[in-house]
């Protein structure tokens, strides 16, 4: 498939593992890669150094182009600019605040840059600001994601019709059915982000992808507004946070409550019991461990039979 999406990056499908903190290291980005797809490393989660050598390992690992995620509230955001510059990465997806603060300076250097909004209003603005491509993310997605609550089906129309850049839905999307229907709505590329935390190469711990693969519908919520809303697997850091709720917490008991490290804790270490446990809502639907290459491949199959199936079909 060519489109806007696979030209711009250069990518044989125009599919994108999403930049998970915790889960989305350089074992996994250049697997997707090396798969035809945009592999990310999600460097939220790592100091400046890690970053460096998690950058240095992928580009040993793949000759293909990959990205690397950049939530702009990161404290040390600068000094990963400063390693994305250094190491010529290609892509950067930006997340997590104005678009304009370094939309410009990236594509000084040659770096394609991509923006992750929530709302019609925030891609406008992104467009705005010159950036290269949006991701309209829902508002089933996993991690943290917007106020509005709305949903990919209803997100992705709207912002299609105003915006005339590349558009990639995200958000609920872990199945070739799924893309079809992004697709549909006139999205040209579809970020996947919690079908490949329950993937081999993820650097999620084991405890935290079983926990995905056993989770039903209903075992996520999104919760925590007041700070910066994410969504949860359900366990007793969850019910803590619903009891703090009934309470009437104020936004600094939250805070206190969410403390520091507590994602660390449960994606990575894999505590189940008091970790933050940050994934989408089509956790329900995923059942068994795959490789990155295994998940594309049935991404590919699956999509080519719901495109059979719409165009032998009418109304």
């Amino acid at each position: 498939m060519k489109n806007r999406i696979t030209q711009l990056f250069n990518i044989d499908y125009p599919i994108i593992q999403a930049g998970m903190i915790w889960c989305s290291g350089w074992e996994l980005a250049s697997a997707v890669s090396n798969a035809g797809c945009l592999g990310i490393i999600g460097s939220g989660s790592m100091y400046p150094d890690v970053l460096d050598l998690h950058i240095k390992k992928c580009k040993a690992n793949t000759t293909k182009p990959f990205a690397v995620n950049l939530p702009m509230l990161y404290p040390n955001i600068e000094e990963h600019i400063q390693t994305i510059i250094k190491h010529k990465v290609p892509i950067v997806f930006t997340s997590a605040g104005n678009p304009k603060t370094y939309t410009s300076r990236l594509q000084n250097e040659g770096i394609i840059v991509v923006h992750v909004v929530s709302s019609l209003k925030f891609a406008k603005k992104a467009q705005e600001a010159g950036v290269d491509a949006i991701v309209a993310e829902g508002f089933e997605a996993g991690g943290h994601n917007g106020r509005d609550e709305t949903t990919t089906l209803c997100l992705i129309p709207s912002v299609r019709k105003d915006i005339t850049i590349p558009l990639i839905a995200a958000g609920g999307i872990a199945t070739g059915q799924a893309i079809a229907a992004c697709m549909a709505l006139g999205a040209e590329g579809f970020q996947i982000g919690s079908r490949f935390v329950a993937c081999i190469e993820s650097s999620a711990h084991d405890n935290f992808k079983n926990a995905v693969l056993k989770a039903k519908e209903g075992d996520t919520e999104l919760t925590l507004k007041e700070l910066t809303p994410v969504r949860l697997l359900k366990n007793s850091f969850y019910d803590s946070v619903k009891e703090a709720y009934a309470n009437n917490a104020s936004k600094e008991d939250l805070h206190n409550l969410l403390g520091r490290g507590r994602a660390k804790k449960g994606m990575f270490e894999g505590d189940l019991v008091e970790g933050e446990l940050e994934i989408g809502q089509v956790a329900g639907i995923l059942d068994h461990l795959m490789s990155a290459e295994e998940i594309i491949k049935s991404l590919i199959l699956e999509f080519n039979d719901a495109k059979n199936k719409i165009t032998n079909t009418s109304l």
